[in-house]
């Protein structure tokens, strides 16, 4: 699919490209997004041009995973989204904010555009949200986006060659209150 452009009430929330490739190298120098996100560390040069000349474009062309860049009306990079298919309707968000825009609730409006948009244009009937355990503002974001935290997943994340416990939580079509493109029948 070619990628599309979100608005919210302060954010433009479009693909990135060769010109966001320097913003993105910046951005991903902060040790805090090195620590609780898998992007390579170091992050070097040759990462953001892979990730904004290939894998992103690639991700939106084979309709496996949609990225968006959170941008400030004049032009700042304040964070990366993005939606990985990773079964039929079902897709994971992952989410940073750049060190100087954290704090602000610009991740949570993104993360609530992006799940609509998920939910009523690509027929996703469930998000995934999953955070190394010990990613408080991670799981603040998903919590303020609504979705509902379903427990822990023991070694679920390899960071680095490191097996770690991974908080899972899920955010469905009804609690946008939109409608799902697949009947749900919860348990009793």
């Amino acid at each position: 699919m070619e990628p599309v452009t979100l608005t919210t009430d302060r954010l433009v929330l479009r693909t990135v490209g060769p010109q966001d490739t320097d913003a993105v190298y910046a951005a991903c120098q902060d040790p805090d997004v090195q620590r609780w996100t898998t992007i390579p560390s170091p992050y070097l040069p040759e990462h953001a041009r892979g990730f904004t000349e290939q894998m992103v474009p690639d991700g939106w062309a084979n309709d496996t995973m949609y990225t968006f860049g959170l941008f400030l009306p004049a032009g700042d990079l304040a964070g990366m989204i993005g939606v990985t298919m990773i079964a039929l309707g079902v897709g994971e968000i992952g989410f940073w904010a750049a060190k100087e825009h954290r704090g602000r609730g610009h991740v949570t409006e993104a993360a609530v555009a992006v799940a609509r948009w998920a939910f009523t244009e690509r027929a996703v009937d469930r998000l995934e949200w999953r955070a190394e355990v010990g990613n408080t503002a991670s799981r603040a974001v998903a919590q303020r986006a609504g979705f509902t935290m379903e427990g822990t997943l023991r070694s679920a994340i390899n960071n680095r060659g490191v097996r770690r416990d991974s908080w899972i939580g899920s955010l469905l079509p009804s609690d946008l209150a939109l409608p799902s493109t697949s009947p749900y029948l919860p348990a009793p």
